[in-house]
């Protein structure tokens, strides 16, 4: 990643990799200073819940329509709805749905932790 002060990537540009929901497309993982990371989700299948001990994350509907679930409570979910969700909340999307989801700080696949 340049050195300077800000970085301009295309998320249609990189390619997806599995993750507990579908697949993910993740920009700005290497950033030196770890402030946060920025992914386009497609959630395919009803994600397994999970939780990080360290991170928040931001979810942002783009499309589709679903169900998130926060600690054991289910929301409906459409293209436009945001979810705050804050470090030790089980969480998992159900539904077919892209998302953007922002983790603070940049994710890191080893706090990702299942019951």
């Amino acid at each position: 990643m340049p050195t300077t002060r800000y970085h301009l990537t295309h998320l249609s540009d990189i390619p997806p990799i599995p993750c507990p929901c579908g697949e993910a497309r993740r920009a700005f993982t290497e950033d030196p200073d770890q402030t946060a990371s920025t992914h386009l989700v497609t959630i395919s299948i009803n994600a397994r819940t999970h939780y990080h001990k360290h991170h928040t994350e931001i979810y942002y509907i783009l499309e589709g329509h679903g169900e998130i679930e926060l600690d054991g409570n289910r929301h409906h979910l459409k293209p436009g709805d945001s979810i705050l969700i804050k470090p030790h909340c089980r969480h998992r999307a159900i539904g077919r749905l892209t998302i953007l989801n922002t983790s603070i700080p940049t994710f890191d696949p080893e706090d990702e932790w299942f019951d």
